[in-house]
């Protein structure tokens, strides 16, 4: 099936490889999710009886981790490229030919369509969903749902224009500051 798996990769109990894939070395698949229960007795583990599906094609990043599901499976769709150091957590559904670069972390139960793009150092919370080919700019915090073919950055995450605009008004308030701390002591000095 040409699948090639990289010194020192794991992979946990009910985890599926599919063929022609790339597994770099130190990567783990499969382990168990970080799910906790807390209560007054502190933090108990919910148990993960899902799988870890790796379809088709797939790229997978060195000492990249995805976790199994809790219930069902954690899936990676045919033809996804993962970079290294990448956190996919537990029942995470990723689409088929998208591209996560390096230091990504996706939180469980997010839902990421087809042909999305995932910058580097992305955090996507839990539960949301990012439509098909949406593309997320490097170190952005992705709290809620991104549309289909949009493009967001910044944090919180928001429509990649909106954020470029309220950078430029932020850069700009420097120069404003001090004309007003000029004027602030101009006037103090003239009483």
């Amino acid at each position: 099936d040409d699948t090639v798996l990289g010194p020192r990769v794991v992979c946990g109990r009910g985890t599926r490889v599919g063929q022609r894939c790339r597994i770099k070395s130190g990567a783990v698949l499969g382990g168990i999710g970080f799910g906790y229960v807390s209560g007054r007795d502190g933090h108990r583990r919910v148990p993960h009886v899902g799988g870890c599906l790796i379809e088709d094609d797939v790229d997978i990043g060195a000492n990249t981790c995805i976790d199994r599901g809790s219930i069902g499976d954690t899936v990676v769709g045919t033809g996804t490229r993962i970079d290294n150091l990448v956190q996919l957590g537990h029942n995470v559904r990723v689409g088929r030919h998208c591209l996560v670069m390096a230091q990504v972390g996706v939180a469980g139960s997010t839902r990421i369509g087809d042909g999305v793009i995932l910058a580097g150092q992305v955090g996507v919370n839990g539960h949301i969903r990012i439509g098909d080919g949406a593309r997320v700019s490097a170190q952005s915090g992705v709290m809620g749902d991104v549309p289909a073919g949009m493009d967001y950055g910044g944090y919180p995450a928001r429509p990649h224009r909106e954020w470029l605009r309220s950078h430029a008004v932020l850069y700009g308030l420097a120069p404003v500051a001090r004309d007003l701390q000029a004027l602030v002591r101009e006037r103090k000095a003239h009483g």
